[in-house]
């Protein structure tokens, strides 16, 4: 009797309408195509942008004078690229020009996104706006209009108009990643600190300024990336004597591409992302 009520009970029980599994048989075969379709556009986009740069850096190992030929390999051409003064003297005015435009326009971004995220105040949406623009407007437009600036006012083109340029597009970048890590910050850190009987500047030395180190940090390296790589901008605002690395090597590639040039570009991009690796683990820090 317990078999045949349990063959009843099978036998009521309601059957998966044929067309619900087709379906999810057809749900999951364009699941998996999708995915594939994604995954191979995904491995196209990479070769597209890196398989270049990879090829570069293969062929500045390359010991023939031909930058398209390989011809072994050798280190000749970055034992060469530490002997031409041209470029050591571009490396230093490159360098000089980040380091003082990272440090200035890190305080001046920090000082800016402390005052936009924390105070309330009249122009703030329009200082707002025009701090950001820095970063949606094309480079060349921001050359023309510092060029313009500058032949305005009779200011001599300079590595110091090149400083001053930079400081105002680093600003933006700057600002942006400190505002956003202000944004993620406990006020009550800061609220418990003053009922404890701290000062507005001890609550801002001990408090808040180490919550944000690491998002200034990450804008400096940020900021001190984007001034060692700039070109456009650089070209335009740069005077005699004032040659930094990335119009040098753009200089060499007019009078004929050799394998050095690969070296130096070589190295500014095992720099470049070295900085921006740091900076990344210190925003996800």
């Amino acid at each position: 009797m317990t078999t045949n009520a349990s063959h009843s009970t099978l036998s009521q029980a309601p059957a998966r309408p044929a067309g619900r599994t087709r379906a999810a048989q057809r749900d999951r075969a364009r699941a998996a195509f999708n995915s594939r379709v994604l995954t191979w556009l995904a491995i196209g986009i990479f070769l597209f942008l890196y398989l270049p740069i990879i090829i570069l850096v293969i062929y500045s190992f390359s010991g023939g004078r031909n930058v398209g030929v390989w011809s072994g390999f050798s280190t000749r051409w970055y034992a060469e690229l530490l002997s031409d003064q041209l470029l050591i003297s571009a490396f230093r005015v490159s360098l000089w020009v980040a380091v003082w435009s990272t440090l200035i326009a890190t305080i001046l971004g920090t000082l800016a996104a402390l005052a936009l995220e924390r105070y309330r105040f009249f122009g703030r949406l329009t200082f707002d706006t025009v701090l950001y623009m820095p970063i949606i407007i094309p480079d060349i437009v921001m050359a023309l209009s510092t060029l313009l600036f500058f032949v305005t006012f009779a200011v001599p083109l300079s590595r110091y108009t090149i400083l001053v340029t930079h400081v105002a597009f680093n600003i933006a970048f700057v600002a942006v990643v400190v505002r956003a890590r202000l944004a993620e910050m406990d006020k009550s850190l800061e609220e418990a600190a003053a009922d404890l009987g701290a000062s507005a500047w001890t609550t801002f030395r001990r408090i808040t300024l180490p919550i944000l180190m690491p998002g200034i940090i990450s804008g400096a390296l940020l900021a001190f990336t984007l001034s060692l790589d700039d070109f456009v901008i650089t070209f335009f605002v740069a005077g005699p004597g004032s040659t930094t690395l990335p119009v040098r090597v753009y200089s060499m590639i007019k009078f004929g591409v050799t394998p050095e040039v690969n070296a130096i570009s070589t190295l500014m991009l095992a720099g470049s992302t070295v900085l921006v690796v740091i900076s990344l683990l210190l925003q996800r820090k």
